[in-house]
């Protein structure tokens, strides 16, 4: 039998699907999932606090392979993982559909002033013209990151006319390569951050890249906070050298209350939420893991599998 130790949470969706080699011990919080942990060959140890989860982690003696429910895992042990070999999968493409259906949402709220449209709306006052005017046909993107999330924006806003230019190491056509993006900045209507957070990508954006934007460039970020030199960008949006920031994600999280950001009219925070914005992540999440779980019975490789050393 095969020791398999995972969280309650998704224990109905899960539980009646388990193979007979699989022997599952539940845990409902940090303490138990703590005595169980080093008994774990396989373990999915989410937690809504991602301190805990490391800990677990490093308790799992006995790993083999690690599960979650989570994108990015950088706030893990990943060193001590590879050192001891365990096989890692992650949530990569889990949100993908909602997070690329959000960032169209964000864009379009933009484009057309919809935010001012719901306070006039909460004022009970009739609006004679639109806040907004843009149209997003015919506009340049950059898209920065090509992966599952990013391959969804890149068709959905094509669906809408707009050319949308990716960056990817291996380059090809329509594409620009990791080291030609900041030169062509002031080329495009909308940079979209959608990259993983390692230390090549934090803080990519910062004082130089805002400086070369065009002056109605619309910064959208859904990748990690830490991708944007926050500082920088605030300083942008006061001066208005940009045109404005969607941001799903910040540098911390949650931002403190009293941050520049939650009261420029050009800044749109919106908690993090595009990857909550659906009710059918924990079910592919099982999904996936009770494929994997058939491939790991049969030696063969399971996915999406992590780069420890790259971590992502």
């Amino acid at each position: 039998m095969t020791i398999a130790v995972m969280s309650a949470l998704i224990r109905p969706l899960v539980e009646p699907r388990l193979p007979d080699w699989v022997e599952p011990m539940w845990f409902m919080a940090k303490e138990q999932a703590l005595e169980f942990a080093p008994e774990a060959e396989i373990g999915w140890f989410d937690l809504n606090e991602k301190e805990p989860m490391a800990e677990i982690a490093t308790a799992a003696t006995n790993l083999k392979w690690l599960n979650s429910i989570y994108a990015g895992l950088d706030f893990m042990p990943l060193d001590l993982l590879a050192e001891r070999g365990v096989t890692v999968t992650n949530g990569v493409g889990i949100n993908a559909v909602t997070i690329a259906e959000y960032v169209v949402m964000l864009m379009l709220a933009h484009a057309k002033g919809y935010r001012e449209v719901v306070r006039a709306q909460e004022r009970k006052e009739w609006l004679l013209d639109s806040p907004g005017k843009r149209e997003l046909a015919g506009e340049r993107v950059l898209l920065l990151g090509l992966g599952a999330i990013g391959s969804l924006i890149k068709t959905r806003l094509e669906a809408f006319d707009m050319k949308v230019i990716p960056v990817r190491r291996s380059g090809g056509e329509g594409a620009l390569r990791p080291g030609e993006w900041r030169e062509k900045l002031g080329e495009f209507d909308w940079v979209i951050l959608a990259v993983p957070s390692t230390d090549e990508t934090r803080h990519m954006i910062g004082e130089i890249e805002l400086a070369a934007m065009r002056p109605n460039a619309v910064l959208v970020n859904i990748a990690r906070g830490d991708v944007v030199k926050q500082d920088d960008l605030v300083a942008a949006l006061e001066a208005k050298t940009i045109e404005a920031a969607l941001l799903d994600v910040t540098d911390p999280e949650p931002l403190p209350e009293d941050h520049p950001l939650w009261s420029l009219d050009n800044a749109q925070v919106t908690m993090h939420l595009s990857g909550r914005a659906q009710t059918k992540m924990f079910q592919r999440s099982a999904d996936r893991f009770i494929e994997n779980l058939e491939r790991w019975s049969r030696g063969e490789p399971v996915s999406p599998q992590m780069d420890l050393q790259a971590g992502y």
